[in-house]
């Protein structure tokens, strides 16, 4: 398998660290991922491991403030800076793979963020793998932080706090608990000004649901303590799209692909993906 590293210009012209991963051979199709709040591309190597020998080329980049990309850790002007850097990056992968299907895997933030780019305008991609969506946030949206935030947004967009995600909450697997804890890529890190567009994102996306116009999966995991599922479950049910699949796996917590049933959850993501290549 071969890992290549590199960079592309987000909006404003930041440079943000990408990288891919490939077999031997010609690829069947791409994959691109949108990472998670305070994680990096780094943490899906269950999602490599099983894809690339499929014959899929797997594409990830840390989103701005994020990884190994630069920018205040956890902080954004406007949400348009995310749909900007994902509409340049799927641009590249377009560039470089013109004769490839591409499929998008956004997970919690990123989920939110590829719902939001593909409402809007998913041209060039043939589906999308929606994980533990952030459309039901459990225990981060509290009414004082909410007012705070609101506030302070205006006044000092840029003022940092811990956003409190417990990150046992990640997965029933210790081994990934540890390893997400000891990662000095990791960041639990968020300013005001971000938690008042995640909010205001969150409530567009969930008014859209009849938006949706290409192929969809949805997983997340059913005793996921950071995202209720529920907000996944509303959210499938008001799709009118037709080609549309919702999988909740009991028990798995908020990275299902990186909880004691992987491999199932895995399994289902190749499958899906099998039938719409």
């Amino acid at each position: 398998m071969e890992n290549k590293e590199g960079s592309f210009q987000g909006v404003g012209g930041l440079e943000l660290f990408c990288q891919s991963w490939r077999g031997e051979g010609r690829s069947r199709a791409a994959l691109a991922i949108i990472h998670g709040f305070g994680e990096h591309s780094g943490r899906y190597m269950n999602v490599v491991s099983h894809l690339v020998p499929q014959g899929y080329e797997i594409y990830g980049f840390d989103l701005r403030g994020h990884g190994r990309s630069p920018g205040q850790r956890g902080h954004i002007e406007s949400w348009e800076e995310y749909r900007g850097d994902v509409e340049n990056f799927l641009h590249m992968i377009f560039k470089q793979e013109p004769k490839q299907l591409v499929f998008m895997l956004g997970h919690s933030m990123g989920a939110l963020i590829a719902l939001d780019y593909i409402l809007r305008d998913p041209t060039g991609l043939r589906g999308a793998i929606i994980s533990g969506s952030p459309l039901e946030p459990v225990g981060v949206a509290k009414p004082f932080l909410v007012l705070l935030a609101r506030v302070l947004s205006r006044v000092w967009p840029r003022f940092s706090m811990p956003l409190g995600l417990d990150p046992k909450g990640i997965s029933r697997d210790m081994e990934v608990v540890k390893a997400y804890q000891a990662d000095p890529l990791v960041h639990g890190k968020t300013t005001v000004r971000w938690g008042t567009e995640i909010l205001k994102t969150i409530e567009w996306v969930k008014t859209h649901p009849a938006e949706v116009s290409i192929p969809l999966l949805m997983i997340h995991g059913g005793s996921d303590p950071l995202n209720s599922p529920d907000g996944t479950r509303n959210f499938f049910e008001k799709i009118t799209f037709p080609d549309k699949k919702m999988k909740i796996y009991p028990g798995s917590y908020h990275e299902a692909h990186n909880d004691l049933d992987y491999k199932q959850v895995m399994n289902d993501m190749a499958q899906w993906l099998e039938r719409h290549r």
